[in-house]
């Protein structure tokens, strides 16, 4: 799996300027596209460009959707961002948010910016399937959320050389669709942040820290029980907010 990250690397000179230059060129161009209301074509163009994923034997398609798949969510939830906004400065916002992840973002290796990018992933992708889906059918957002937390885990796991990456990943989808499934009888929204994207957001945040600490041996006591306290706490403050709303 390795491999698989280390062949989308870019080379160094000029084939490294050319690869910058079509990265800052994707989002500005699905900006424009998105303007012009042609964002059937905007999505076209950014599935496009993970053409590189299927530029080898078939039975390593799978295997590249995977290592890619935590892109693929960022790019399209801000391919979703730009269409719910109509202000085109909110639109460059989200292009320039954009550029940064491509450029300074994605192409990063270690741990810990693998984490971020998990991270980051997993909370637009939520957000955006919470704003654009927020009307669709139950059964919809069970099976995005879950695909999408699945994605993150695995990309999460997989920068620590987990033998448990795909049963974790599975694990935590799992977990992540079931929460969906409740709370979504009850969709309630924390400013513009769905209660079940502020929840999950707080529980991975909080385990991939213990897991992060604890694989390089620096998880000390009193960090595992700030962090699980902390964990606690925003779960016991939504459980609240939800109960205050069944009650009223």
């Amino acid at each position: 799996m390795r491999q698989l990250f280390e062949s989308f690397k870019p080379s160094r000179g000029f084939g490294h300027i050319v690869y910058l230059a079509l990265n800052v060129l994707l989002p500005v161009l699905v900006l424009l596209l998105i303007k012009a209301e042609l964002s059937n074509v905007a999505l076209a163009i950014i599935l496009l460009s993970k053409w590189r994923m299927f530029a080898v034997q078939p039975r390593f398609w799978l295997a590249n959707v995977r290592a890619n798949a935590i892109d693929i969510i960022f790019g399209l939830s801000m391919l979703a961002f730009m269409m719910g906004t109509a202000t085109d400065l909110t639109r460059i916002i989200y292009a320039a948010l954009w550029i940064v992840w491509l450029i300074f973002i994605k192409p990063k290796t270690t741990p810990l910016w693998v984490s971020l990018q998990a991270l980051l992933g997993q909370a637009v992708g939520l957000m955006a399937i919470f704003s654009v889906w927020s009307r669709a059918s139950l059964i919809v957002l069970v099976i995005a959320v879950g695909l999408t937390c699945f994605f993150a885990a695995h990309h999460f796991f997989y920068s620590f050389d987990e033998p448990y990456i795909r049963l974790l990943a599975y694990v935590y989808a799992y977990f992540a669709a079931g929460i969906t499934w409740v709370l979504g009888h009850w969709l309630m929204y924390h400013g513009f942040v769905a209660q079940p994207t502020l929840l999950l957001l707080s529980i991975s945040f909080g385990l991939g820290t213990l897991y992060y600490l604890d694989h390089f041996d620096r998880l000390s006591p009193l960090i595992r029980k700030e962090v699980i306290f902390m964990i606690s706490t925003i779960i016991f403050i939504l459980a609240g907010a939800l109960l205050l709303i069944d009650l009223s």
